[in-house]
């Protein structure tokens, strides 16, 4: 896999109560990823940028809502969501990102 491919893979880690629960709860950290991303590849990204071992991936895609604006009806975009667990005595710190 091409690093430039695996530098555009990881869009964002998702901050919500749910995703703070999950992360407590069975050590997994959840991230917003593109669209067409694999599990081996979100798996090498998250290698290559925070310099820690992955033990597996869970992926789901979330279909966008239906939404109103105004008297038009419209929606919000699909978002792909991918929970990484880290290998025991692993820690993920955003603070040190390549």
């Amino acid at each position: 896999m091409k690093a430039e491919r695996l530098m555009q893979i990881i869009l964002a880690p998702i901050v919500t109560e749910k995703a703070t629960f999950v992360a407590e709860r069975n050590q997994q950290i959840a991230f917003r990823v593109v669209a067409d991303a694999t599990k081996p590849e979100i798996k090498a990204a998250v290698e290559l940028l925070f310099k820690v071992e992955v033990e597996s991936v869970q992926v789901m895609n979330q279909n966008g809502k239906q939404k109103r604006f105004g008297r038009f009806m419209g929606r919000r975009s699909d978002v792909r969501k991918a929970y990484v667990s880290l290998k025991d005595g692993q820690k993920l710190d955003f603070t040190e990102v390549n």
